[in-house]
C-alpha cells in the first residue's frame, strides 16, 4: 500500500497552537522532511517526539523530492513542515507535493498555524479579496517595480519582509503606493512582543521607524487596495491639480505633494507630471 504524504502546519510562535492532529501525525509518520532539521528539532524534543528528519530546503528539493517519492512507492508515510507555520506559504515543498500528486500518491494537509492567515484575521483591512505576494525581491529597482505593478490592484495586498529590509520596504511603500495608502503591519506574531502598527503608509512608516523593537521579529505588510470608485480622486481634477503645480514647481516635488494629497502612487504622479511639463 502506498504511503501518504503530509502537509503539516507548525507554530509560527507560541508552542501551544501546535494543533492534536499534527502531534498525532508526527509521532506516527516513518520520516520527516524538515526546512532545517535543527530547527524543527527543537519542536520534536518539546513534544518528545523522535523520528527520522531529512532537510527539504530551497537548494536540495527538487532532489530530495525524488527520494521522498520513492518512500511513498514503498509504502512509507511522509510529514513535510517549514519552520513556522504552514508549508509551501512562502516555504520550500511544491516540487514534492507536484511530484507525488504526479504520481498518484496522497497527499492530505494538517492544518493549522499561517502567519499571513494569522495577520489578516486580526488587520481590520478587507479580507474579502486578498493576494498574498509573500517575499518581493530583496533589491530595491525589481521590489519598486513590482509594486508598481500592485498599485492599481483593489484586493488587500499581503506581503513578508524581514527586518533587516523592513524600513526600505515601507519607505517603498510609501513612494509607489502613496503616502496615505492604509497599512497594517503584524510583527512577531502569537509571541511575547506580539504588534500591530495601523495607520497611513506614512504613519506606519514612522511608528516603526520610532520603536526600539520595530526592525526585529518577522513582519507580515499589508496594505489596502487600490480605490478606485467614484470617491477616488477624479483624473481630471488630478491632472488640473498637477498642471497648476508643475508650473511653478520641480516635477519631483509636485509627485511627492500631489501623492500626499490624493494617496495616488507617487512614480505615476511622476509621470503624469513630466508629461504635462513636457506638452
Amino acid at each position: 500500500m502506498a504511503g501518504t504524504l503530509y502537509i503539516v502546519a507548525t507554530p509560527i510562535g507560541n508552542l501551544d497552537d501546535i494543533s492534536a492532529r499534527a502531534i498525532k501525525i508526527l509521532a506516527s509518520v516513518d520520516v520527516i522532511a524538515a526546512e532545517d532539521t535543527r530547527h524543527s528539532g527543537r519542536l520534536l524534543q518539546h513534544l518528545a517526539i523522535q523520528k527520522p528528519m531529512l532537510a527539504l530546503h530551497d537548494h536540495n528539493e527538487r532532489d530530495r523530492a525524488a527520494s521522498l517519492v520513492d518512500r511513498l512507492a514503498k509504502g512509507e508515510s511522509v510529514a513535510l513542515v517549514s519552520d513556522a507555520g504552514t508549508p509551501l506559504i512562502s516555504d520550500p515543498g511544491f516540487v514534492v507535493v507536484r511530484e507525488a500528486r504526479a504520481r498518484g500518491f496522497r497527499v492530505s494537509p494538517v492544518p493549522g498555524p499561517c502567519a499571513m492567515v494569522a495577520a489578516l484575521s486580526a488587520a481590520g483591512l478587507p479580507t474579502d479579496r486578498f493576494l498574498f505576494q509573500g517575499f518581493l525581491a530583496a533589491k530595491r529597482g525589481a521590489r519598486r517595480a513590482a509594486l508598481e505593478g500592485l498599485a492599481r490592484e483593489t484586493a488587500t495586498l499581503v506581503f513578508y519582509e524581514s527586518p533587516h529590509r523592513i524600513s526600505d520596504f515601507l519607505d517603498d511603500v510609501v513612494d509607489v503606493l502613496g503616502a496615505g495608502r492604509e497599512v497594517v503591519v503584524a510583527r512577531e506574531l502569537t509571541k511575547s512582543f506580539e504588534t500591530f502598527y495601523s495607520g497611513s503608509a506614512s504613519d506606519v512608516r514612522q511608528q516603526v521607524g520610532e520603536d526600539s523593537h520595530g526592525t526585529r521579529g518577522e513582519f507580515v505588510v499589508m496594505v489596502r487596495g487600490a480605490d478606485l470608485t467614484a470617491n477616488a480622486p477624479d483624473a481630471v481634477d488630478v491632472d488640473r491639480m498637477l498642471a497648476m503645480l508643475v508650473a511653478e514647481l520641480p516635477v519631483k516635488k509636485v509627485a511627492r505633494l500631489v501623492a500626499e494629497l490624493t494617496g495616488l502612487p507617487k512614480n505615476e504622479l511622476y509621470q503624469r507630471a513630466l508629461r504635462l511639463r513636457e506638452d
